[in-house]
Order: structure tokens, then sequence, then C-alpha cells
């Protein structure tokens, strides 16, 4: 599969609350006026450009205490050239799998030509995490495999061939390096036949320092495409997207280290589209969760925002809108 000729796909997640190592990292409830008018000044003429959203599973006598959707009503934003990377989530503590799929089922026809992507469970890699992502939930690998194939199978039965089907993963160092062994084993030819890209979330030079963000960011791209992927059997043809990506700012993080940072991270990668098969970006997030608040100056989960919590643009909204009309008037228009 070739990208040479193909620009590099953008988008954002348009809410506040974000996931932190104690839950939900939220502040302020969402302005959707205001969100519209941030996403239709980054998108420009961008078509499509990617509204990312998430949806939880989970079981109805035992909810998640987390928010069911992030956005609230998020599909409210998916027009105007934008199309929805829909996460849907599982988080059942009995490990309800056939439910689970009922529940992608569900989702993709009731949003239907609206979808770019659907990526089945977030970070289900990450077994150690918070409760807020999927990892240390009951069954989350089999829900991925078999999520995969079900709504691969549902999309073509419902005739929408342009829907992309998928699965996420944050990096992979050390011991959970495992997890592509796992989910290569369990999922089978029938698996990688149904995947149409995997998702990267992330976040270099945010939870450990990195001295040359650039040689970060390749050294991430370069082993996921080389180890991580073939060790599922995921060949080369498969693209990678970058799902969730972002650079917080604080007391010590400046908005200017922000612009610079997010300006090195996303060059690098549309130099590299190419090499590694790179088909998408998106940032996370358009706002901070909290920005005010003297209780979470220091807390770097509540500040990843392109946009102070009451919507204030930070410089690197700027910088990103400006990014993306350069990227994709030097590649072309987008098509999807």
């Amino acid at each position: 599969m070739s990208l040479a000729n193909d620009p590099l796909i953008f988008g954002i997640y348009p809410g506040g609350g974000a996931g932190s190592d104690d839950g939900i990292a939220a502040g302020p409830p969402e302005d959707p006026a205001r969100v519209e008018e941030a996403l239709t000044a980054l998108a420009g003429k961008s078509a499509p450009f990617i509204v990312r959203a998430y949806e939880r599973f989970s079981d109805a006598g035992s909810p998640s205490p987390w928010p069911r959707q992030m956005p609230e009503n998020y599909a409210q934003y998916i027009r105007d050239g934008r199309l929805l990377d829909l996460v849907v989530m599982f988080q059942s503590k009995s490990g309800d799998v056939a439910g689970f799929l009922d529940f992608v089922r569900s989702l993709i026809a009731q949003h239907g030509p609206l979808l770019y992507t659907i990526q089945v469970t977030e970070e289900a890699n990450f077994t150690n995490g918070p409760d807020c992502i999927d990892g240390p939930w009951p069954r989350v690998l089999e829900a991925l495999v078999e999520g995969v194939k079900a709504a691969k199978y549902e999309a073509l039965r419902l005739g929408l061939t342009g829907l992309r089907v998928g699965f996420n993963s944050t990096p992979t160092f050390g011991p959970s390096s495992k997890f592509w062994s796992e989910i290569g084993s369990l999922g089978g030819r029938a698996f990688v036949e149904s995947l149409d890209y995997v998702g990267l979330d992330f976040f270099p030079d945010v939870f450990r320092p990195a001295p040359d963000l650039r040689a970060a960011v390749l050294g991430v791209i370069e082993t996921m495409r080389s180890v991580w992927l073939p060790t599922a059997g995921i060949p080369n043809s498969v693209p990678i997207h970058v799902a969730e990506n972002g650079w917080p700012t604080s007391t010590t993080r400046s908005c200017e280290q922000q612009c610079a940072a997010l300006e090195t991270i996303i060059r690098t990668l549309a130099k590299v589209r190419t090499q590694f098969n790179l088909a998408r970006y998106t940032l996370f997030s358009l706002r901070d969760s909290e920005s005010f608040a003297s209780e979470t100056a220091e807390n770097i989960f509540y500040h990843f925002g392109l946009m102070q919590s009451d919507y204030a643009p930070k410089p690197a909204f700027e910088t990103y809108r400006r990014l993306i009309a350069e990227l994709q008037e030097l590649s072309g228009s987008a098509t999807p």
C-alpha cells in the first residue's frame, strides 16, 4: 500500500475530560458552540477532519464509574467534512464479551456513514493502568480480538466499505511487549485480515524526558512497525494511526514549549508517513480539563489542551491549525 501521494489525515479529541492516574481529570462542561467554532477553525479546508470520541461498555448492574460518552453527544460535531473516530471501550466487571460485541454492532449501525474509524477497546495492553482505560478489565484481550472481527463483519454487512476497523496500544517495551504475541495467538488469521489499521497512543517527552524529541518519535514508530506489529502477524500493509498524541502545559511547561513540541512531533511524523505507512494523526486534546484551579496546577493530565478550559486559545492552537493547512496543501487534497 503506497502513501506517496496521500496526505496525512488530521483530527482531534474535542473534549476536556482526560484519563489520568487517578481516573478521569474533569473540569467545566463542554460548550458545544465553542467546540464547533474551534473545530471549524482547525479543519480549514481539510476533509476529512477526524473527531475522536469514546463510548464505554459496562455491565448494567455494575456500571463503570466514568462517563459513558466523552465528549457528551459527540455526534453533533460530525458535519462539514468531519468524520468520526469512535473508540468503543470495554469495562465489564463480569467480562461480558458477547454483550460488548452487540454494543459494537449497535454503534456501527447507529453512526454508519459518519464513521471514519471504529477502534475496538482503549489501551488494552496497559494492564497495570487505571480502570478508566480497558487494560485492567477481565477478558479484555478477547474483547479486542472478537470485537475487531465482529466490527469488520458488521461494516461489510451494512455496506460501509469506507469504515476502517482497528485497535490501539501504548508503547510496549519490556514485559508488556507480550501483548502482541498474545493477541496474535488469540486472533489468528481472521483477526489480522479484519484489521484496517492499528492505533498508537504515545506522548514522548511527557511522562519521561526526551532530550532528542525527534529521535524519540522515530524510535517508537520504527519499533512498532518493525517489532511489535510483526510479532502479532500484522503486515506492513496495515497502516499505523497515531490515535492520541499531545504535550501538556503547566507552571513548569510553557506554552512556547508546547508549540515547539507539537511542531517537531507532527513534522517528523509527516516526513516518515510513507516509510512507515502512517496514515493519521489525532491530537489530544482540544482544551484543558481545568486550567485555573490551584489544586490541579501541577497535574499535567488537566493541561493537555490547545485551549484553556474556558476556550481561550493557547498559542499551540494556531500552531496546529497552521500545520494542518500547510501539510495538507503540500500533499494535495485529502480523500477519505
